[in-house]
């Protein structure tokens, strides 16, 4: 009896290193993993229910912010000259790596007569792989333009440490930086788009990322990418290449423009050879001009918090903030986010799109641009709160710029790592540890 005790707790253990052994080789892992991490979430998330929590800023005066933007809005429209300068590079939300500009062109107004459908074949369609949208939809767009590669290589830029941290966004300007970095191709990005212009950057042969609102059946909402590389008018939709359903997917423009792209600000991104860039600008109009889209983009905010309501309302709010950020009025982009956040504590909680701040951390400049930084703080806190390991590497980089103003080195150097340790390639973490004196690995 002594000898089978023995045994069984041996073969117990030798089962369980095989097991271990077999989960960890590639093929099972990327199969079993999301498994395991959505189960882990979910048991998360059971006791800690993200729809619950709100934040709330402690510098507010909605009701004078309310009725500044209620008036600029009745009192303007969107019509801006498309007389400014332009330039390809953006200016991204958050800090990251600087780009070389390239030399600026003048927009012209670019022929208004497109097909009534328009297909561009030679994108080469992927399913992504474990949280992988991105990646996944950035490889296909660059196929068009006869890249080698699939989302295996822009996940190693994009999302560096994707085997042991689970980082959950990838940003338009991160894309960008890719691009521009890794392909030999020109990028940009911009906000307030709409169908026509999607159209027209069609019909040119420019296909474009949308990065949109998304709900699947029983789940929450979340951020979703599509590249698009066709338009039907006759059966009023776009042909986009989705990552998570299909390829050839179709969008119909109403489910776009009205119901899920305002979710990000109507933001697109485009690839483009250098020697295409004048036609490209020429298209884009005053939007070719980084000053005149942020502009457009807010106004266009301001016009449609006139007539919104509910969650689209909380989106409009949280536009006119990220665009008047973008065009560096971070005071008044900091109320237009008090009011967004308001918006949000006054949802249901089964509405609320608790999310939000994975991918859209335009609030955390505002804040501290103005010296709010325990606000900053706060919304970090928050925002990390709805994960079981603090893996949003620009909310703990913003938490560590306001805990350094506060004059907290040691917590913000302890961010500025994880945020580095996560994804070097997105934050200026690694400029503020050098400033700190701390040595970056």
């Amino acid at each position: 009896m002594r000898k089978t005790w023995v045994l069984v707790p041996a073969s117990l253990l030798v089962i369980i290193l095989v097991c271990i052994l077999v989960y960890f080789l590639p093929p099972v892992h990327s199969r079993l993993a999301w498994r395991l991490a959505d189960l882990r979430s979910q048991v998360y998330y059971y006791f800690n229910p993200p729809q619950e929590v709100v934040f709330l800023p402690q510098e507010q005066q909605i009701e004078a912010i309310v009725q500044a933007t209620l008036l600029a809005a009745t009192q303007s429209a969107i019509n801006l000259p498309p007389t400014a300068t332009a330039t390809h590079e953006p200016s991204p939300a958050a800090p990251g790596p600087t780009l070389t500009p390239e030399p600026t062109v003048t927009p012209t107004t670019a022929p208004t007569t497109i097909p009534a459908s328009v297909v561009l074949t030679g994108l080469t369609h992927e399913y992504q792989q474990m949280n992988n949208c991105g990646p996944a939809t950035l490889a296909t767009l660059l196929s068009y333009w006869g890249w080698q590669g699939d989302q295996r290589d822009t996940r190693l830029y994009l999302r560096p440490n994707f085997a042991s941290v689970d980082d959950k966004n990838v940003s338009p300007d991160e894309m960008v930086r890719f691009i521009q970095a890794q392909t030999g191709l020109r990028a940009l990005w911009r906000v307030g788009g709409d169908v026509e212009l999607l159209k027209k950057l069609v019909a040119a042969g420019f296909p474009a990322i949308v990065e949109k609102g998304f709900q699947p059946p029983k789940e929450d909402w979340m951020g979703h990418y599509q590249a698009i590389n066709g338009y039907d008018d006759n059966r009023g939709r776009f042909i986009t290449q989705d990552s998570y359903i299909m390829p050839d997917y179709p969008l119909p423009y109403p489910d776009l423009q009205d119901r899920w792209w305002r979710d990000f600000n109507y933001v697109y991104v485009v690839a483009y050879p250098a020697e295409r860039e004048p036609e490209l600008f020429s298209i884009l109009g005053l939007h070719a001009d980084l000053q005149a889209n942020y502009q457009y983009a807010a106004e266009k905010a301001r016009q449609e918090i006139l007539n919104l309501q509910g969650r689209d309302l909380f989106f409009a709010w949280y536009n006119l903030g990220a665009s008047l950020s973008l065009a560096q009025d971070h005071l008044a982009a900091a109320q237009a986010f008090d009011q967004a956040f308001a918006e949000y504590a006054a949802l249901p909680e089964d509405v609320r799109p608790w999310r939000t701040l994975w991918y859209r951390h335009e609030p955390y400049a505002a804040y501290y641009h103005v010296g709010r930084y325990q606000d900053v703080i706060n919304l970090a806190n928050t925002t990390l709160s709805f994960l079981a390991q603090p893996i949003l590497e620009e909310s703990l980089y913003w938490r560590g710029m306001a805990k350094e103003a506060l004059g907290d080195s040691e917590g913000a150097i302890k961010d500025f790592q994880r945020a580095y340790s996560i994804n070097p390639s997105s934050t200026a973490a690694a400029d503020e540890l050098r400033k700190l004196g701390v040595g970056v690995p």
